[in-house]
């Protein structure tokens, strides 16, 4: 089984669309954990229609305080009831047969320890894959986040994680801070040495809205400077210091630009701190 997971905040006008593909799957051996971050639109009421109707998985509702979708995983890993855990955006939506490919992929690397999980493709509306194909000699290819690159496995991808290991890597929390990005718990897994199975099948369509994280990344990333020193620093430990200092460089830029010198010299001291 597999627990799919949403965070959705303020997104009742499109949560429709993937509520409807999940009812489509091709296998109803998964449920649906749905954190509510915050909403003040009628998500709510949405949840409490839908929880009323005759289908074949369960959906787990509950609702926080706006804090960001980091935390809102954390929370549904530790609620999750199965051992596969799929992240899915509450403004995308699944293949009818993404949860019947991903249990069949998951089985093959399940009792593997020196994999994290598993990974279809992420596509558009016409699914052609975001990113491209890749290099696919066979129907997979077993490899590390951070070793994508030498097979043109470029634009996000559509993992799985073992829900046990993502309880060993939880995503950092920081006081007043309501975003950090992703790659600070996937490159860490990978850097651990953690494969995962990435096999050629669009199984995710994603539509980037304006409101998403991704259209506002440079704002979000400057009103939350503890998380992005943090992957940076991540950075620093894979990669090396002169590659992490040309990103930090870049983004003491943007803060100067759109926040002005005190800010940027407040950001860092504390990256310093965060150093030391």
């Amino acid at each position: 089984m597999i627990t799919i997971f949403t965070s959705t905040f303020n997104r009742a006008y499109c949560l429709d669309k993937l509520y409807i593909s999940l009812k489509r799957q091709t296998s109803s051996d998964f449920e649906w954990v749905v954190i509510n971050d915050g909403s003040t639109d009628n998500t709510r009421k949405l949840f409490k229609e839908w929880t009323k109707e005759e289908r074949k998985f369960q959906i787990i509702y509950d609702e926080v305080k706006n804090g960001g979708k980091h935390r809102a995983i954390n929370k549904a890993v530790r609620m999750a009831s199965s051992d596969a855990f799929f992240v899915v955006d509450s403004d995308d939506y699944l293949t009818d047969d993404a949860v019947e490919n991903a249990n069949y992929w998951f089985s093959t690397i399940k009792n593997l320890e020196e994999f994290a999980g598993v990974s279809g493709l992420r596509g558009d509306k016409a699914f052609s894959p975001i990113g491209g194909y890749g290099h696919f000699e066979n129907d997979f290819i077993d490899c590390t986040n951070l070793q994508r690159g030498e097979y043109n496995l470029w634009g996000n991808k559509a993992e799985i994680y073992k829900t046990s290991l993502l309880k060993q890597y939880p995503f950092p929390e920081f006081e007043n801070e309501n975003f950090i990005t992703e790659a600070v718990v996937w490159d860490k897994i990978a850097k651990d040495g953690y494969k995962i199975r990435w096999y050629n099948r669009v199984i995710y369509i994603c539509e980037y809205l304006n409101d998403g994280l991704s259209a506002n990344l440079a704002d979000i990333t400057m009103n939350n400077p503890k998380g992005y020193l943090t992957y940076l620093n991540l950075l620093e430990s894979i990669y090396g210091k002169n590659q992490a200092d040309l990103e930090r460089l870049e983004f003491y830029q943007n803060i100067i630009k759109y926040r002005g010198n005190d800010a940027a010299l407040k950001v860092i001291k504390m990256a310093a701190q965060m150093r030391d």
